[in-house]
């Protein structure tokens, strides 16, 4: 799992992301629950996006929204503040890095919303933005992520 998500965010693998989200789709259809009324990815600040060239969370829930039918909402929540990778700080740090970094762009296209990530480690950058979503009118979010390292709940 290591090995296909930093090939994905640091090598460009895309395939991987297809693969990834293949597989975490298939395990969501098995489970029976209510699905979503949309997919939201945690979004990149536009200078990490025209770094790497594409955000991970969205390529990872592009095959997930395509095979569950659920639409996928890319740019209604932004990052509005540039802030440090989270895999360069530690535990203390990554708790208030995200504060105030995302922010509504457009009204929620619904109340119950699955929040994309590749990895959560602290949950922090989640946390923030599910805060944000919560204050935009969203009465239940699923955490969807591919990968949970060290900290996660």
């Amino acid at each position: 799992m290591d090995f296909l998500i930093t090939r994905l965010k640091f090598g460009g693998r895309l395939t991987h992301a297809l693969l990834l989200g293949e597989l975490f789709a298939a395990a969501l259809a098995e489970r029976g629950d209510p699905l979503p009324d949309c997919i939201v990815p945690v979004p990149l600040h536009p200078r990490r996006l025209r770094e790497r060239g594409f955000n991970q969370s969205v390529e990872l829930a592009r095959p997930v929204a395509h095979r569950l039918g659920i639409p996928l909402w890319i740019d209604g929540l932004r990052r509005v503040r540039h802030t440090l990778p989270q895999v360069r700080l530690d535990a203390r740090q990554r708790q208030i890095n995200p504060l105030g970094a995302f922010a509504l762009s457009a009204p929620l296209p619904g109340t119950r919303i699955a929040l994309m990530d590749d990895v959560v480690t602290t949950a922090s950058t989640i946390g923030e933005c599910a805060r944000v979503l919560r204050a935009g009118g969203a009465t239940d979010i699923e955490i969807w992520a591919i990968g949970r390292a060290g900290g996660a709940p």
